[in-house]
């Protein structure tokens, strides 16, 4: 029978299962949650507003400035991800023994780079 276990940060494993593929998954804190999810309500409000501005052809500068905006907000999403990602799951994986994860968190890292 497969044991789940979640640290302080929010990454959670079945540990025990029969198969080496286990799911992980990530299970955030409430407060990490409603961050999250607050930031991308509002990114997601910008992103209607570029559509409202480009139906009544708003000038192509304030859009491309709309643009930079969400594309900052996205990234601060990101790094959040990345940070909470790099303390709890990457580190638990290096403690035992799994180095692939070197090579997972390079690949997202430089997809997020991109």
């Amino acid at each position: 029978m497969a044991m789940e276990t979640q640290d302080q940060n929010g990454c959670h494993t079945e540990n025990g299962s029969a198969d080496a593929g286990s799911e992980r998954k990530s299970h955030h804190s409430d407060k990490m949650k409603s961050n999250l999810v607050t930031r991308l309500n509002r990114i997601e409000g910008q992103i209607r507003g570029v559509r409202g501005m480009i139906e009544k052809d708003t000038y192509c500068d304030d859009v491309l400035n709309q643009i930079a905006a969400i594309q900052s907000a996205l990234n601060g999403v990101g790094k959040l991800l990345l940070e909470g990602h790099m303390k709890s799951c990457v580190v638990e994986r290096i403690q035992s023994g799994d180095r692939e994860v070197i090579d997972e968190i390079l690949v997202t890292m430089n997809k997020l780079l991109k």
